[in-house]
């Protein structure tokens, strides 16, 4: 079968490798879709951890073809991938902390992922899904299961101001969710067509700049979320944030990147500086709002591409005004 795998940090090439066979507990499925993250292009430039040689991909859907010894889930049924396995023992594991497990295991990190046309991984980390629903969906269950662990953190309440720095995906999925909380929300980005997608999605107002943001709410929102992982958001969110408010940084800046912060401003208006990390126990309540359609992902999906083609698009930049490249490893 063809893969697109991680051979060496800068090294991304898809290839002809061995169809994989699921093994005690496993389940082995057909992958359908597979989006490209951000955080695939950190693994390739090596600023986030991986485990090369691998095949990447760990936000992916599909039907399973194939279940290993002990496995009781049908063949033909639709399920997401949860990727992250922890292994329940270590001190972050035992104080609930599993999303911090000093053991995790991810598919698409440590193990082969969905850039691939088979993919295997552990049967309780498949979360079902309705097998109408549109396979381009299922690919979004992980990040929305990351965005919901970050807004749980944030804990919008309806009244509030909430602002969202970035219209990529977590952003735009950041945004509905707050919506649904009651929040009044702003979103700032450059881009104008993410701006009037933003708008569609239910945004009271948008900025393009810092400076526009404050003139519109110049006292600040009680809890900004920066989902654009660049040190520019990340800097200008506790500028952003009302006295007495919440940053959340969800987005991913690689590994030794360094932002400038005043402890003293943080200190003095009392703000809390918070950041999310993955998602510990929101997978199946992502996969229940997709299967639900309590989440619109159409508008989220910016193109499709057929696995051939994905080494090249993730060596590459997004595309201006991309949301969402989602690989068909069957198309």
């Amino acid at each position: 079968m063809l893969a697109t795998r991680l051979f060496d940090i800068g090294d991304i090439r898809t290839a002809e490798v061995a169809k994989p066979r699921p093994g005690p507990g496993d389940v082995l499925i057909r992958v359908e879709a597979c989006g490209i993250c951000g955080t695939d292009r950190h693994l390739l430039h090596g600023t986030f951890p991986s485990k090369p040689p691998l095949t990447l991909g760990h936000e992916f859907s599909g039907i399973v073809v194939g279940v290993g010894d002990g496995v009781t889930l049908a063949e033909g049924t639709r399920v997401t991938c949860d990727p992250n396995t922890w292994c329940g023992q270590c001190e972050n594991c035992l104080r609930g902390r599993v999303n911090l497990c000093s053991n995790n295991v991810a598919t698409g990190l440590g193990r082969d992922g969905g850039f691939a046309e088979f993919c295997a991984f552990p049967a309780h980390k498949a979360h079902v899904l309705p097998n109408d629903l549109d396979p381009l969906h299922g690919a979004f269950c992980e990040p929305l299961a990351c965005t919901l662990h970050g807004i749980d953190m944030g804990a919008p309440k309806a009244g509030e101001r909430v602002m969202i720095l970035g219209g990529g995906v977590i952003g735009m999925l950041a945004l509905q969710l707050c919506v649904q909380a009651g929040a009044e929300v702003m979103m700032v980005t450059r881009q104008a067509s993410k701006q009037a997608l933003a708008q569609s999605l239910g945004a009271a107002m948008t900025a393009k700049t810092e400076a526009a943001a404050q003139t519109v709410w110049p006292m600040g929102a009680d809890l900004v979320v920066e989902c654009a992982g660049v040190v520019e958001t990340v800097e200008m969110a506790p500028r952003l944030t009302r006295d007495g408010g919440r940053v959340v940084i969800l987005g991913v800046l690689g590994k030794g990147e360094t932002v400038r912060i005043e402890p003293f401003d943080l200190l003095f208006r009392e703000v809390q500086f918070l950041s999310s990390f993955i998602n510990p126990f929101t997978q199946g309540r992502a996969a229940a709002m997709i299967a639900a359609g309590r989440i619109k992902l159409d508008p989220l999906i910016s193109r499709t591409l057929p696995l051939a083609e994905a080494a090249e698009a993730i060596v590459k930049p997004a595309r201006a005004g991309e949301i969402r490249a989602i690989v068909l490893p069957g198309g």
